[in-house]
C-alpha cells in the first residue's frame, strides 16, 4: 500500500529513529509499504521516519540507474558506519523536501554494519551512489536532513523553498502527509 511522505517541517522527521528488536509482520508489512511507496515516488531510498513511523530501518534501490542496474534493493536495520574515507559533493534531493536540491559533501565510501530483512547480522563496504544514498537515508534516522549538511551559502539558496515546504505552498507527484497537520512542529 501506498502511504504518505512526512514533509519538511515534520517533527517525526527531526527525532532519533528507535532500534528494531527483530522483524515481525507488522515490520515486514511496513517494508512492503515503504518498496512501494518508494518506487511510487519515484524515489531510490526510503527512511521509516519519512512514512512516520521512528524506527531505524530504511530500504534502499538503486537499480534504476543505468550503472547499477544489477545492484539488488537493500533493506537495512539498525546500520552503523564503522568507518569512511575520502569525500565527494553530490548534487542530492529528498522525498521529504520536494523540490529542493543541493550540493552535499558526504565520505566517498563506508563500512557499514547492519541487519538484513531476516534480521541477520551483516557488514559490508560501500562506495559510490550507493554509499551516499545509504548515508542520505542513515542521517534520517539521525533525525538529520541533507539542507542540515549544506554549506551556509547554498541553505540561504534554497531558504525560501524550505518555507514554502514548511507553509504548506508547494506540490508533489506522490501523496504526502498534510502539512497543515504538522506546521510548526519543527
Amino acid at each position: 500500500m501506498i502511504v504518505p511522505i512526512n514533509i519538511y517541517s515534520d517533527e517525526v522527521l527531526r527525532r532519533q529513529a528507535v532500534s528494531l528488536e527483530g522483524v515481525d509482520a507488522d515490520i515486514e508489512e511496513l517494508l512492503g509499504n515503504m518498496f512501494e511507496t518508494m518506487y511510487n515516488a519515484p524515489g531510490i531510498g526510503l527512511a521509516a521516519p519519512q512514512v512516520g513511523r521512528s524506527l531505524r530501518l530504511l530500504i534502499v534501490d538503486i537499480s534504476c540507474i543505468r550503472e547499477y542496474e544489477n545492484v539488488k534493493p537493500m533493506v537495512v536495520i539498525n546500520p552503523g558506519i564503522l568507518d569512511s574515507r575520502g569525500y565527494r559533493a553530490m548534487e542530492e534531493g529528498c522525498l521529504s523536501l520536494p523540490g529542493v536540491q543541493g550540493d552535499v559533501v558526504r565520505p566517498a565510501a563506508i563500512n557499514l554494519s547492519w541487519r538484513d530483512e531476516h534480521f541477520e547480522e551483516r557488514t559490508g563496504e560501500f562506495s559510490g551512489m550507493l554509499a551516499r544514498v545509504l548515508q542520505h537515508e542513515i542521517d534520517h534516522l539521525d533525525g538529520r536532513l541533507f539542507v542540515d549538511r549544506l554549506q551556509r551559502r547554498d541553505r540561504r539558496k534554497v531558504q525560501k523553498e524550505l518555507d514554502a515546504l514548511a507553509e504548506g505552498r508547494f506540490s508533489a507527484s506522490y501523496p504526502v502527509v498534510p502539512t497543515s497537520l504538522h506546521i510548526g512542529q519543527v
